[in-house]
C-alpha cells in the first residue's frame, strides 16, 4: 500500500520493490577513477593529524565514556568529533560513525558492540563541531561547495576527513586496532562508500540508506535532499557531471571487497532509493541487504519493528566478520 505524502514527486521514483530489487545499474567510471582516490589517501595519510583529545561536556551514558577530539582537516581547518570508550568492558575493536548531512550535535552512544571505542567526527564544513568560514553548513549548499573540479570538490574533503578519523582512533585508543567497521547513513552513507575501497583498515561496513549513488540516475529523479541541488545545477551546467563521476557511491562500490550491509529504502523522498540500491547491487564483495519501507520518512506502520530487526541484525552482522590484525596499519 503506498505511503501517504505531500510531497511534488513521487518518492519511490517510480522503482517498485521488486523492480529495485533487480536493478543492475550501468554507469560508465572515469578511467583514472581509482588512481584519482588512491592518490588522494596517500595525500590524506602523509599530512600530520595533529590530534587532541579531552573530556567531554557530554556526560555519556551508564555504558559509554565520551570524549571531545579534533585534528587537523586539509584545509587548514580542524575537525571536530566525538570518541567514545566503554565504561564496563575493555575495548577490542573500533568504529567509525559518520552522520548525515544534518551534521551532528551529539555523539552515537549505541554501537552495535559492546566492546568497541568510537570516533564519530564531523565532516568539513558542517555543524556543529567542523564548521569553516567560506563553506556552507545547509547541505544543500554545501554539497556544491568546490564542484567545479574534483580536487576542490567538498566531499573530496569529506572522505579524506574519515580516512583521517580512522588513524587517530587508532592512535588514541591502541586497543581497537585488532579491528576497525565503518557505519553511516545517508550523507555518511554515500561518503562511507567511498571511503571505504582504499583504506584496507576497515573490516566491514554498514551503509544505511545511503546518498551519491549512480549520479546519471540521480540526475533524472527529483528529492528533497541534497541531490536536488546537484540535478538543478547540471540542468544548468552539465560539465559538472565529469566531477561527479568521480564522486559517484555506486561507482566507488566496485572497488569494495569487503562484507557490507546495506538498509536501502523503497520510498524515500530526500535520497531516491534507485541510487541506494545502485550501491548496494555495485559492492564487490559480500554484501546483505537490509531493505526498508521507507527512508527519511518517520511515522509509518511497522517502522519501530524494523528498526528493531535492523539493529538485532547489525549486531549479528558485527559480530560475524572476523578481523585480521596484519591489515591494521
Amino acid at each position: 500500500m503506498p505511503l501517504p505524502h505531500s510531497f511534488p514527486f513521487d518518492p519511490t521514483g517510480g522503482y517498485s520493490p521488486e523492480q529495485l530489487r533487480q536493478l543492475r545499474p550501468v554507469i560508465d567510471e572515469p578511467a583514472d577513477f581509482a588512481d584519482f582516490w588512491r592518490a588522494s589517501f596517500d595525500e590524506a595519510m602523509r599530512a600530520p593529524l595533529d590530534w587532541s583529545i579531552k573530556p567531554s561536556a557530554h556526560p555519556g551514558n551508564d555504558d559509554h565514556e565520551v570524549f571531545d577530539i579534533e585534528y587537523a582537516g586539509m584545509l587548514g581547518n580542524r575537525i571536530g568529533g566525538w570518541l567514545t570508550t566503554p565504561r564496563r568492558r575493555p575495548v577490542r575493536r573500533g568504529f567509525l560513525i559518520s552522520h548525515g548531512y544534518g551534521g551532528r550535535d551529539n555523539p552515537d552512544l549505541s554501537p552495535p558492540a559492546d566492546d568497541a571505542a568510537t570516533i564519530q567526527p564531523v565532516a568539513t564544513g558542517l555543524p556543529t563541531r567542523s564548521l569553516r568560514a567560506g563553506i556552507p553548513s545547509q547541505g544543500g549548499e554545501h554539497v556544491l561547495h568546490g564542484i567545479d573540479r574534483r580536487e576542490t570538490y567538498v566531499h573530496r574533503h569529506c572522505v579524506m576527513d574519515h580516512w583521517r578519523a580512522a588513524s587517530v582512533l587508532l592512535e588514541a585508543v591502541p586497543e581497537s586496532r585488532p579491528r576497525l567497521d565503518y557505519i553511516g547513513g545517508s550523507f555518511g552513507g554515500g561518503i562511507g562508500a567511498m571511503t571505504l575501497p582504499w583504506d584496507k583498515r576497515f573490516r566491514a561496513a554498514y551503509l544505511c540508506v545511503p546518498s551519491f549513488g549512480n549520479h546519471p540516475l540521480r540526475l533524472q529523479l527529483p528529492c528533497s535532499g541534497s541531490g536536488e541541488s546537484v540535478r538543478l545545477l547540471a540542468q544548468r551546467r552539465p560539465e559538472i557531471r565529469e566531477v561527479l563521476a568521480y564522486f559517484d557511491a555506486a561507482i566507488a562500490a566496485r572497488h569494495t571487497t569487503i562484507p557490507v550491509i546495506v538498509a536501502a529504502a523503497a520510498f524515500d523522498p530526500a535520497v531516491p532509493p534507485a541510487g541506494q540500491y545502485s550501491v548496494y547491487h555495485s559492492l564487490g564483495g559480500p554484501q546483505e541487504l537490509f531493505p526498508l519501507t521507507a527512508g527519511h520518512y518517520e511515522g509509518y506502520p511497522g517502522q519501530s519493528r524494523e528498526e528493531l530487526e535492523l539493529q538485532a541484525a547489525l549486531r549479528r552482522f558485527f559480530a560475524g566478520e572476523q578481523a585480521s590484525p596484519s591489515n591494521i596499519r
